[in-house]
C-alpha cells in the first residue's frame, strides 16, 4: 500500500520537470491522507494541476468518512470494483512525489522506510479521481493505485505503489485513451534496479510531525 509520501523540491523544478504551471506550493516531510496532493490530469489543452484530497469519495457516497478508507486501489480488481471501474476510463490523474514511506514489520514492531526513485528525483504515482457534490458542498478526492511488490520492496511489504515510468506518464491521463485493457497494462511495479530504500525515524509515525529531519536515514 502507501499511507505516506513527500515531496521537497522547488516550484521551477515542478514546473520545468512535469510541464505544469503553478500559482503556490510548499514542501511536505509527511504527506498524509486528507491531506491535498498535487496531481495533474489530461485535458485536450494539456496538462493541468492543481490539489486533490487523498482518500477517494466516491460521487454516489453518503458518508464522507468512506475516503479515510479509500487511500489506495488494487490495480488488479481496480475495473471491477464500483467505487473505482468508471474512473478507470475517464478520471485518472498523476499524483507527484519524490519519495514514499512504507512500513516493515520486524518481530512485534514496525520500521518505517523512506523509498526513491533514481537518488530522489520526482516521480508520479498513478492515481484515480472523483468529484462528490451535495447542494453548495463539493469534494475532489483521488486515490493511488498499488501493485504486487518489485524485488526491493519484497522485502519491507507485499504491496507497493504504482509508479509510471515517464513514457507511460501522458498515456495514463490521455483522456482520449479510454481501452482499460491498455490501461490496466501500465500498472505494473517501477524497476527496483532505480529505487533505494532505507529506515527512517518513528516521527514519521505522526503526520504532525513534517521537517526535514523525518527523511533522515537512523
Amino acid at each position: 500500500m502507501c499511507g505516506r509520501f513527500t515531496l521537497d523540491t522547488s516550484i521551477e523544478v515542478l514546473e520545468s520537470e512535469l510541464g505544469i504551471a503553478l500559482t503556490e506550493f510548499e514542501p511536505s516531510y509527511n504527506i498524509a491522507p486528507t491531506q491535498q496532493v498535487l496531481s495533474i490530469v489530461g485535458t485536450k489543452e494539456g496538462r493541468k494541476s492543481g490539489y486533490l484530497q487523498w482518500g477517494l469519495v466516491p460521487s454516489w457516497a453518503k458518508d464522507l468518512k468512506i475516503g479515510s478508507k479509500m487511500i489506495n486501489a488494487r490495480s488488479e480488481t481496480v475495473d471491477e470494483k464500483p467505487s473505482f471501474k468508471r474512473l478507470l476510463s475517464r478520471r485518472r490523474c498523476l499524483i507527484v512525489a519524490d519519495s514514499f514511506y512504507e512500513w516493515k514489520r520486524k518481530e512485534k514492531d514496525k520500521q518505517p522506510y523512506r523509498i526513491t526513485v533514481n537518488d530522489g528525483r520526482l516521480f508520479t504515482f498513478a492515481g484515480l479521481w472523483d468529484r462528490w457534490i451535495k447542494r453548495d458542498q463539493e469534494l475532489v478526492t483521488c486515490t493511488i493505485l498499488t501493485t504486487k511488490p518489485n524485488h526491493l520492496m519484497q522485502s519491507i511489504h507485499d504491496r507497493m505503489p504504482v509508479i509510471l515510468q515517464e513514457k507511460n506518464q501522458n498515456n495514463w491521463i490521455d483522456p482520449t485513451i479510454t481501452d482499460k485493457t491498455f490501461l490496466k497494462s501500465l500498472l505494473v511495479p517501477l524497476d527496483s534496479s532505480i529505487m533505494k530504500a532505507y529506515p527512517v525515524s518513528k516521527k514519521v509515525n505522526n503526520p504532525s510531525n513534517n521537517d526535514k529531519s523525518i527523511i533522515d536515514p537512523v
